[in-house]
């Protein structure tokens, strides 16, 4: 079995990036109609798209939940780029649920969350989401992470399925050895000593670390895991502030080069609700909030930025704003967890999709 899966038939609710947020995704299956073991009525499928966890109060809630959906034939998921980091034992910016050595830098950021309580639980979550595919397919629809890029897919295709921290790691070491040619790491801690303040330091803004950005331009060169769960990116005009880390490689909006029929559902872009879309890269710029978008105007973003929530809540900061959806599917209608649905716009219209919003 491959890490490319196919996705059951019938009618189906896609849900964007969870990031711990465990109530808001048990608000959202009861207003999709849900019960507690994942059966509609109407008998829907629910698809997960990853990024169950990470920041929010309850990661491993989260995924308890979302595994005893699986497990019972009611749900379908695929992993995303924080699965990917838990697996490789690579922490990051809010999992410190699950990395002691990452606990105390976010509690600063992230006032409560749930840990992991023994190793036993550990081994089960990593378990489960090693055994995730990658991305999930039909004739009519297809669900990615980040990126539904052909080379990658065709690529990720003759992978087996429960091999992606494997083949991670191979991929990977091939950026290293690249690297390692290049001299990459030498010239990064020649970087290091001009600037030696830590990059989720967003008090002191850096120059522009030319061997940062080859470093990670490289491995997403190489890594095709990477691309489909992280987005193609390229150099960014200068250094920016984003998930809580200095960067200086900026996303792609891959979909405008999309030429390819298929609708492709993804979550990871943390798409806004309001009017004004303004994430960092601009990858929303002239989009509606609630359109289709690419070259052709079928691919749609269902990750409403959830997972900025939990750091809302720390700051006092604004959060109505801040939502976990799903795309239902044909319907093309958006469920959101207080309740809300809307309709998308721009289907198929790549004119609606681009079209400026005042």
């Amino acid at each position: 079995m491959s890490l490319i899966q196919s996705l059951p038939t019938g009618p189906l609710d896609i849900v964007g990036d969870i990031h711990g947020e465990l109530q808001a995704l048990q608000q959202l299956l009861g207003h999709l109609g849900y019960d507690a073991q994942g059966r509609h009525p109407e008998h829907r499928t629910l698809v997960f798209v990853g990024d169950f966890v990470d920041r929010g109060p309850d990661s491993p809630g989260v995924v308890d939940l979302v595994q005893r959906l699986v497990e019972a034939g009611n749900a379908c998921a695929i992993t995303g780029n924080h699965e990917i980091n838990l697996l490789r034992h690579d922490p990051k910016d809010g999992s410190g649920w699950f990395f002691p050595e990452r606990l105390e830098s976010d509690l600063g950021k992230y006032s409560q969350f749930a840990c992991v309580t023994n190793t036993l639980q550990r081994a089960r979550i990593e378990a489960f989401l090693n055994a995730l595919p990658l991305a999930l397919e039909r004739s009519d629809i297809r669900v990615i992470h980040a990126a539904w890029h052909a080379p990658d897919v065709q690529k990720a295709r003759g992978m087996s399925l429960g091999s992606a921290r494997t083949e991670y790691d191979h991929w990977e070491n091939q950026a290293t050895a690249v690297a390692r040619e290049r001299l990459i790491a030498d010239r990064m801690q020649a970087e290091h000593h001009i600037w030696p303040h830590s990059l989720e330091d967003g008090q002191q803004r850096p120059p522009f670390l030319q061997a940062h950005c080859d470093n990670e331009l490289n491995k997403a060169t190489f890594n095709p895991l990477k691309v489909l769960t992280c987005g193609l990116e390229r150099k960014a005009q200068q250094p920016f502030f984003a998930g809580n880390k200095w960067r200086f490689v900026e996303r792609m909006a891959w979909w405008d080069d999309y030429t390819e029929t298929t609708p492709v559902v993804v979550g990871h872009y943390w798409r806004s609700t309001l009017p004004s879309q303004t994430t960092q890269e601009g990858l929303f710029s002239g989009v509606a909030p609630m359109a289709w978008h690419g070259q052709r105007g079928n691919v749609f973003c269902v990750d409403y930025s959830v997972g900025a929530r939990a750091q809302a809540r720390t700051f006092n900061r604004p959060q109505q704003h801040l939502k976990l959806a799903a795309l239902r599917w044909p319907e093309r209608s958006v469920m959101f967890d207080d309740g809300q649905t809307m309709a998308t716009s721009g289907f198929m219209q790549p004119a609606l999709a681009k079209m400026k919003v005042a």
